[in-house]
């Protein structure tokens, strides 16, 4: 038990959390983060062992019910076709992914207003605009200045990654076809930036970058926020927020590596455990003040769920290329982002153009998609396919729908006995007219590129990477969870400043976002640190 209150704790040592104790650390006050899993060695990602592609299997998977390891907590998702991706460990899902670092557009602020659908943040582009560019030195961008799908920021971007025999030769079929491409913006650093080497091309980076290139925050954000004072605590898992009499957040129940239960006191309590671990641990904090779970009285903790869709659609390609060398991610495609009214569908989506296939994974879908057969001619159909399979996703915007949600489950729990989430979700039709197109203009793509063969895979069954949502920012109490800075209406000394507090999803990557909004958050606070206590 530790009753001497600390003056800020953070849940969640992932994207958010990692950039908000770095930000709120100049202000001298005691900040102690919380973390359930451990402090990475990248001497023990999968790349510095010959079995690193099986190791996406199980102890490096994204799934955490194939994971399985001490940080992770189970998740019921039978009732979702898309399957929960996250990471439990200092950095988070940062850890494991790909490095692909879009902003969102300023459309994406005003979904109704344009297109009238979902809602409009309380915020705008304009109020992230210098938070996107100090996180952007934070982690360390490249990329290319000028991308005419977004508004001139100047930003001082580090060389783009190479394009690669892969990249070439998808680019040569968007150029046929006069579409919209630009070498995408990456977390990945192409020279030394900030104590960190530049990029060797390991092509691993969904599996923990042991060469320190990718921009996780175990290895940007936690070093400054630790030297500035920051207390990180790890394999700490909370169970719940706890509240006075007067509805005000006192701290956090824990148990910590050794299993035993404490307590953590705290003036001010922040969130940061991703759109499924926040509503979890909200929802778990149940007391008579809060009897549907802390912070809920509008009932929309937990609900608009959004993960955004992904449609994969690979080409198969006569010439060797060298999709299993270099990051992932090469260029991107906006072609078909913002709504036409001619399409069946509002909103868009972007394509995430990616190099290609290592040889394990090669064989996996070869087999999968019986393209190579056992027995005779099995050698001869794999150098068909390896080294020769390149294409892209598309990252599809998820509209919120209060269906879509994150509960408890009534008899799933962890190894802690805490309640596990159970995820119910559904495609919409929106969603599923946007993957059909994607698939569409993705193969005219390939077809233009030269691929002879196209296989796809709409929604990608293991892609929940992104969880966004469940506990929405918004003006009206009745309506949102949190303020337009992150503030619980309900819980005056409570703030949520992951995915979770998003309206929308947007039709890119989130974790730039998150980040930015995260610092937006901060600054907010320090702003108010008079009334912040009361």
């Amino acid at each position: 038990m530790n009753d001497e209150p600390v003056d800020v704790l953070i849940i969640g040592a992932g994207a958010s959390g990692a950039a908000i104790a770095w930000s709120l650390a100049d202000t001298r006050m005691r900040i102690v983060c919380l973390e359930q899993g451990e402090v990475m060695n990248p001497l023990n990602y999968p790349s510095t062992r010959r079995d690193g592609e099986a190791r996406n299997q199980n102890d490096f998977s994204i799934s955490p019910n194939q994971r399985k390891s001490a940080a992770d907590y189970p998740i019921a998702e039978d009732d979702s076709p898309i399957k929960v991706a996250n990471f439990n460990g200092v950095g988070g899902g940062t850890v494991l992914y790909a490095g692909h670092f879009p902003r969102f557009h300023p459309s994406d602020f005003k979904v109704k207003s344009l297109d009238g659908v979902a809602d409009d943040w309380p915020i705008d582009y304009s109020d992230l605009a210098t938070h996107y560019a100090e996180n952007d030195r934070m982690m360390g961008v490249a990329g290319l200045n000028g991308d005419p799908a977004y508004p001139s920021d100047n930003a001082e971007r580090m060389p783009p990654l190479p394009l690669g025999k892969s990249g070439e030769a998808l680019a040569k079929g968007f150029n046929k076809l006069g579409w919209h491409w630009w070498p995408s913006d990456t977390a990945i650093a192409t020279q030394p930036y900030d104590g960190r080497d530049k990029c060797i091309n390991l092509g691993a980076c969904i599996t923990g970058c042991a060469q320190g290139a990718k921009a996780s925050t175990d290895i940007t954000y936690w070093p400054h926020a630790l030297r500035a004072g920051v207390e990180l605590r790890t394999q700490c898992r909370v169970r719940e927020i706890t509240v006075d009499d007067a509805g005000m957040a006192t701290g956090a129940a824990y148990v910590d590596p050794d299993g035993v239960e404490q307590f953590q006191a705290a003036h001010v309590v922040v969130m940061a455990c991703n759109g499924v671990g926040t509503p979890r641990i909200l929802l778990n904090s149940k007391s008579d003040a809060f009897p549907d779970g802390l912070a809920n009285s509008s009932g929309l903790v937990g609900k608009n769920l959004m993960f955004h869709p992904y449609a994969s659609i690979q080409g198969i390609f006569e010439e060797e290329l060298d999709g299993y060398k270099g990051p992932h991610k090469i260029f991107r495609s906006q072609e078909f982002y913002e709504t036409d009214p001619d399409r069946d569908f509002v909103r868009g989506y972007t394509f995430e153009i990616q190099r290609g296939q290592g040889p394990v994974q090669t064989a996996l879908t070869g087999l999968q998609r019986d393209k190579i057969p056992w027995g005779a001619g099995h050698h001869a159909a794999y150098r068909k396919l390896f080294n020769r399979i390149a294409g892209m996703v598309a990252v599809c915007e998820d509209l919120p729908e209060e269906h879509n949600r994150v509960t408890l489950d009534p008899v799933l729990k962890d190894s802690d006995g805490i309640p596990a989430p159970k995820i119910s979700y559904t495609l919409s039709e929106n969603s599923r007219k946007m993957m059909d197109h994607a698939i569409v203009k993705a193969s005219e793509v390939l077809r233009a590129a030269g691929a002879v063969d196209i296989l796809t895979q709409a929604p990608i069954s293991y892609g929940g990477w992104h969880l966004m949502g469940t506990a929405r920012m918004g003006t009206d109490p009745a309506r949102s969870v949190v303020n337009e800075w992150g503030r619980s209406h309900d819980v005056k000394n409570l703030f949520v400043v992951d995915g979770s507090v998003f309206v929308t999803s947007a039709g890119v990557n989130p974790t730039r976002t998150i980040q930015a909004l995260a610092l937006y958050v901060a600054e907010q606070m320090k702003q108010r640190l008079a009334n912040l206590f009361d």
